[in-house]
């Protein structure tokens, strides 16, 4: 029997937040991709579905939440699970992701530790024994 990896999707402008992702998930069993733009995302979202989405707001291309607004329209994504990241922590910004079903709302910096804890929340990773 195969098991699948979870499918994990960033979605930041800085390069990076992208390698710290990267390193934070080293050890988990998920399938993680990264991505630079919306524009760059959108070709696989438009066909997969990932078990959990990161996105941050600020980026050239286009913002995060006009970018999760598109994606909400869609029946492929009108669930999914999306935590967005910022360095800007914006009261109008919470409310609009909340009104968007988003799942958490993280400021940045964050450390690899919370990072780990939520893709294991919201990617249904089985909990790691403490050590």
């Amino acid at each position: 029997m195969t098991v699948k990896c979870p499918l994990v999707v960033v979605v930041d402008d800085a390069a990076a937040v992208r390698s710290f992702f990267v390193r934070a998930a080293a050890q988990l069993p998920v399938n993680l991709l990264v991505f630079a733009s919306a524009a760059d995302a959108m070709p696989l979202l438009a066909e997969q579905r990932p078990d959990l989405l990161f996105l941050d707001i600020i980026m050239p291309d286009k913002d995060g939440l006009t970018f999760l607004q598109e994606l909400r329209t869609t029946s492929l994504h009108h669930d999914t699970a999306v935590i967005i990241i910022s360095s800007k922590d914006y009261a109008q910004d919470r409310q609009t992701a909340t009104d968007l079903g988003v799942k958490e709302f993280v400021p940045k910096p964050m450390t690899a530790q919370v990072v780990r804890e939520k893709i294991a929340q919201y990617a249904g990773l089985p909990p790691r024994n403490a050590a």
